[in-house]
């Protein structure tokens, strides 16, 4: 005799014992298993009333994940696909603006670690960056040699 699938919180709850999920994402992955007379918004409140589904720890954990080999643009453009936005997005953007600058220079010692050799190579290496999503400022910093643990 085959077991009952799961119900929309069970599913739930192995998704989010998983990873944090934002509250965009889960809704649109529960809608495919909703059955009538399910209320797929009760249960996303239910649970961030619990505090098993949060913004903040979604928001932070994206950001954990994505800020070692990415820059602010592309984080940004991440969260606000995943429903992020308001003063929330303003003081997520504050928080990583500090550290830009070093993660690119890391980013481009990690993937190149030389100084370009001509314009053509320099180019190549400045458009690696950018698609990463840092940041013209940054990318200047990196390509310059600039070493972040020389700040006073």
């Amino acid at each position: 005799m085959p077991l009952p699938p799961p119900s929309l919180k069970a599913r739930a709850l192995r998704l989010l014992s998983t990873r944090e999920h934002s509250r965009l994402e889960l809704a649109r992955k529960l809608s495919r298993y909703a059955e009538e007379g399910d209320d797929v918004d009760a249960l996303l409140d239910f649970l961030e009333k619990n505090n098993w589904l949060s913004q903040e720890r979604f928001s932070e954990s994206l950001i954990h994940r994505r800020s070692a080999r990415y820059g602010n643009s592309r984080i940004v453009a991440e969260l606000q696909s995943h429903g992020i936005a308001g003063e929330a997005l303003q003081e997520l953007k504050a928080g990583l603006a500090d550290g830009e600058t070093a993660r690119c220079c890391e980013v481009w010692r990690r993937k190149f670690g030389e100084p370009p050799r001509d314009a053509q190579e320099r180019n190549k290496q400045m458009r690696f960056l950018i698609q990463r999503g840092f940041s013209q400022r940054a990318v200047r910093a990196a390509m310059q040699g600039h070493d972040p643990d020389d700040e006073f």
